[in-house]
């Protein structure tokens, strides 16, 4: 499936292919925002750490989909796509010991209808002091829905009630445990 990408800026990736052709119809799609408040996620299978390794984003950001079972379609991860969501999060989220329970993700589920519409980004988060970006940006224009200014520090911020519901990572198991 041919679709929009740009190591990253996972939140246009996810925005972008929400709306793709090629993601089932069927059933129901979700963004999954994926933060915490130490704004430090350590995650496995991402293409931007060597095999096996760990690699830190402060932020991260995945579609969901729940059609015939739910996967989970992370452009960013080395596992391929789509990947059956649970073997996804087994294989992305190592178990942290007890001292690092701040690190542990949370999930904010925003419906991709709903960040669709009000979902916009001016990329300002990627930019350093003098204006230059600190990676490459898309060679597509950002999102912006009509009448929202730049939120995306709203949906990273999960004491923010800006949309969606916020789970842990235990939490958005048992939700996808019964779809399998």
């Amino acid at each position: 499936m041919k679709r929009r990408y740009q190591p990253f800026y996972c939140e246009e990736n996810a925005w972008w292919l929400c709306q793709h052709e090629g993601l089932p119809q069927a059933g129901s799609r979700w963004v999954a925002f994926i933060a915490n408040a130490a704004k430090q996620c350590p995650m496995m299978q991402q293409r931007a750490a060597p095999p096996g390794e760990l690699v830190v984003w402060d932020y991260h950001v995945i579609v969901i989909t729940d059609g015939d079972g739910p996967e989970a379609w992370d452009p960013d991860s080395s596992l391929g796509m789509p990947v059956p969501l649970l073997d996804y999060l087994a294989a992305t989220f190592p178990v942290l010991p007890g001292d690092l329970a701040g690190y542990q993700p949370r999930f904010r589920l925003v419906a991709a209808a709903e960040l669709i519409a009000t979902f916009s980004s001016d990329r300002s988060h990627m930019r350093r002091g003098d204006g230059s970006y600190t990676q490459p940006p898309p060679p597509w224009e950002p999102p912006v829905a009509p009448g929202h200014i730049t939120n995306l520090a709203r949906f990273i911020d999960l004491s923010d009630d800006i949309a969606g519901e916020v789970v842990t990572l235990a939490a958005l198991r048992q939700r996808f445990q019964s779809s399998r």
